[in-house]
């Protein structure tokens, strides 16, 4: 097959939908389909939506002859308008790669109602989709309605390897402070502010958290996040150590206990799955996608939005006792033992391109 990607920003970003889309690719290149990116600029939402006049863009995706011209959701702003114009010019099925809606995410209900008009827009001009949850299938047809060709295709624990059950028994039964690891950038969404105040209260328990992740990409809320640090009293509790790769990743989940990453929303955040591929017990997102794979109180905790107390009573107990976090641990790396590989999530989404084109 010939394939168009449509993306913003570029697929060494590290975000978790950048590095699904990249896996992806791989995998259909592997199997000897050509895969062409179109990378957008990342920009403004408003800058992106002058996209939809750009004659050259048009002009790039009528000429290239696609089988199937695949856009990740987060180039909508800058499709909504120019799909409508290739539906003339081009034959082949295009398909949303959705993770997780813009207008899902919390912020004022007026500015959310202005993304979900421009998203259902977006969506009504595609032939089909494919998500990464049941949850994110579920938002998808509930905005854009039902019907069309679509299939699912979680994304995996695999990418970094992990760790058996027997070494995830030895860490945990080895003496030492318990490492919490919040792995994603420091932004707002993601809690790590909640995190702070419910560890306020667990300071003369024996942990260390460790902060992975971007500290530039809302830089006000960082600073916010330093000095919470400071007036909590936890600065000798807390190491900030920035994007992690590669196998700094790797030694770092390898050393890790617990994974607490309390967003507001995940469609199906790429880090609990890795976290448990290393048998770390997971303290994710209660709304969205990640009851999918986490369930709440045997391999992990599922956490309503900013619940301070709920989330230090997650904390404290497996901070107080070593069996449940070691009977905890084990069933989470026993669960994404059953969860799909990633050569099985590009199988899938191979086989409905196949079947889109006719050429399964």
């Amino acid at each position: 097959m010939r394939l168009g990607l449509v993306i913003s920003g570029d697929l060494d970003m590290v975000t978790g939908g950048f590095i699904y889309d990249k896996l992806v690719v791989e995998y259909l290149r592997r199997q000897g389909d050509t895969v062409e990116v179109i990378s957008l600029p990342w920009q403004p939402y408003v800058q992106g939506l002058l996209h939809n006049f750009s004659r050259a863009l048009a002009r790039r995706l009528c000429q290239a002859r696609f089988d199937v011209l695949i856009q990740d959701e987060l180039t909508h702003p800058s499709l909504f308008g120019l799909n409508q114009r290739l539906r003339t010019q081009v034959s082949a099925p295009i398909i949303s790669l959705v993770h997780l809606l813009r207008s899902s995410e919390a912020r004022p209900a007026w500015l959310n109602e202005f993304y979900r008009l421009i998203e259902r827009r977006y969506l009504q001009t595609v032939d089909g989709f494919i998500c990464i949850s049941r949850h994110t299938r579920q938002m998808v047809e509930a905005l854009a309605g039902m019907g069309k060709p679509c299939t699912i295709a979680y994304p995996a624990g695999d990418r970094l390897g992990g760790l058996s059950p027997e070494e995830i028994a030895a860490k945990v039964q080895t003496p030492g402070p318990r490492q919490i690891l919040y792995l994603g950038a420091v932004i707002p969404r993601k809690g790590l502010d909640v995190l702070l105040q419910a560890l306020a209260p667990l300071k003369e328990a024996d942990w260390q958290l460790i902060v992975a992740g971007s500290l530039t990409t809302a830089p006000v809320f960082a600073r916010k996040i330093f000095r919470l640090i400071s007036r909590l009293g936890l600065s000798q509790k807390i190491r900030l150590l920035g994007v992690l790769k590669g196998q700094d990743l790797i030694n770092c989940l390898r050393q890790s206990h617990i994974l607490a990453v309390p967003s507001l929303m995940e469609g199906l955040a790429l880090v609990y799955l890795e976290g448990m591929s290393y048998g770390l017990v997971p303290l994710a997102a209660a709304q969205g996608a990640a009851g999918e794979v986490i369930t709440h109180g045997q391999d992990g905790f599922l956490l309503a939005p900013r619940e301070v107390q709920t989330l230090q009573t997650a904390l404290g107990s497996l901070l107080a006792d070593n069996q449940k976090l070691l009977a905890m641990s084990l069933a989470a790396r026993e669960r994404i033992g059953r969860h799909p590989t990633w050569a099985e999530t590009g199988a899938t989404i191979r086989q409905f391109l196949l079947n889109l084109t006719g050429k399964s």
